[in-house]
């Protein structure tokens, strides 16, 4: 069933790669006025082009979600451009591997900023701008929430507060008719965080298997799931966290890769 956006403004923070992108662009190709944030001005450039080629309105700016002021300009060049936001998407990310006892004080901080920090910038800001009744939020989270995985003390502590934004906006802000939910993507094909995290055929490999599926995810699998998200066939889910992964978490998520990141951050460790 295709899903139509004509006529409704989307914004996605990080929208200009991978698996934000894949989102940005189906939007686009469903009919809507798309807006995207990322921190580097060319590939903010790129991805408006990349969103136009669907026949799409699309803008953006450069703005690091960590700069709340950065963050509430874009939102109001949104507004002023576009109208009252129908969907947003909060799906800045920051992921490296690195054991606990490895990282620094300030690469903890960056990622729990960009993540928790960022996803409250992100969604603070906008509420002024929502359409209320009727906005659907919806934030990108990982599994990294739940699962406990080597070298990822970081994300997880990140991606935890990102499911715990959900739950707690999708209280506060369901009286103005305002959904808020979270997708969490599993091993999908491409992703600089797959890269990094399986980064040789080998642990690729390990990860498919893990998969029950037996196969990565694509980032258009993700986008399908933000179009119903953001859809009037969705309008009584709020407040859920949904795994989209191949049922990769049913099978025991961080088993193959912890033994991935264990290998690969065993120096020093």
């Amino acid at each position: 069933m295709a899903f139509d956006y004509k006529g409704k403004t989307v914004f996605i923070s990080g929208g200009t790669s991978g698996i934000n992108l894949g989102i940005a662009t189906a939007f686009g190709e469903a009919g809507a006025r798309v807006f995207v944030i990322s921190r580097r001005e060319e590939k903010v450039r790129a991805a408006v082009e990349l969103i136009k080629s669907t026949g799409a309105r699309a803008d953006g700016r450069s703005a690091d979600v960590r700069d709340f002021d950065a963050v509430t300009a874009a939102l109001a060049a949104c507004r002023e451009g576009f109208g009252e936001i129908d969907v947003l998407v909060s799906g800045a990310a920051g992921n490296f591997p690195a054991k606990a006892n490895q990282i620094s004080s300030n690469g903890f901080r960056a990622v729990l900023e960009i993540d928790v920090l960022g996803t409250h910038h992100v969604l603070t800001g906008a509420y002024p701008h929502l359409r209320k009744p009727g906005a659907s939020v919806i934030n990108i989270s990982a599994p990294q929430s739940f699962v406990t995985m080597i070298a990822q003390a970081h994300v997880c502590a990140a991606k935890a507060g990102v499911d715990m934004i959900t739950r707690v906006l999708a209280l506060e802000w369901g009286p103005a008719g305002i959904r808020v939910n979270s997708v969490v993507p599993g091993p999908i094909e491409g992703t600089e965080g797959m890269q990094r995290l399986a980064p040789t055929e080998d642990a690729a490999r390990q990860v498919i298997e893990s998969v029950p599926l037996r196969r990565y995810g694509q980032a258009s699998d993700i986008a399908h799931m933000c179009l119903f998200l953001g859809s009037e066939m969705a309008s009584y889910v709020s407040g859920a966290v949904i795994p989209v992964d191949g049922g990769w978490l049913l099978a025991g998520a961080g088993g193959a890769l912890n033994k991935v990141l264990d290998a690969i951050t065993a120096e020093g460790g």
